[in-house]
């Protein structure tokens, strides 16, 4: 399970890292017909690629890790992210934070059996 959270979680944030750049192209052609709120939609674009590459790094880290650390990081990043990045980003930030929880239960389950192995 961690492993396919991992997965998830590295798919879902390197395509809102493309919906970032979009979200970036519609404010650049809200500005440049003098759209209100053309600014806001840009720095959505700039903070949702910002935190979607910063989940990337933490799905890269649930890989590897075998500590909560990382998995709860790519739930609160993907969080922030589905907030500050707008609606693009926010829908597959949803599948990043089902890689989050699912990542959670792995790492869960693998600290149980470890404890049952040493127990033993």
């Amino acid at each position: 399970m961690k492993k396919g959270g991992g997965i998830l979680t590295i798919i879902a944030a390197s395509i809102s890292v493309i919906m970032g750049f979009i979200t970036l192209l519609i404010g650049g052609i809200g500005s440049a017909v003098d759209g209100d709120g053309a600014d806001q939609v840009i720095g959505m674009g700039w903070i949702g690629i910002f935190l979607s590459f910063i989940t990337i790094g933490f799905g890269i880290g649930v890989l590897v890790s075998k500590t909560k650390f990382p998995s709860i990081s790519v739930f609160v990043l993907s969080i922030l992210a589905a907030i500050f990045g707008g609606t693009l980003i926010a829908i597959f930030m949803v599948l990043s934070i089902i890689g989050g929880i699912l990542s959670l239960i792995g790492v869960n389950k693998e600290q149980n059996q470890l404890q049952n192995s040493d127990a033993s």
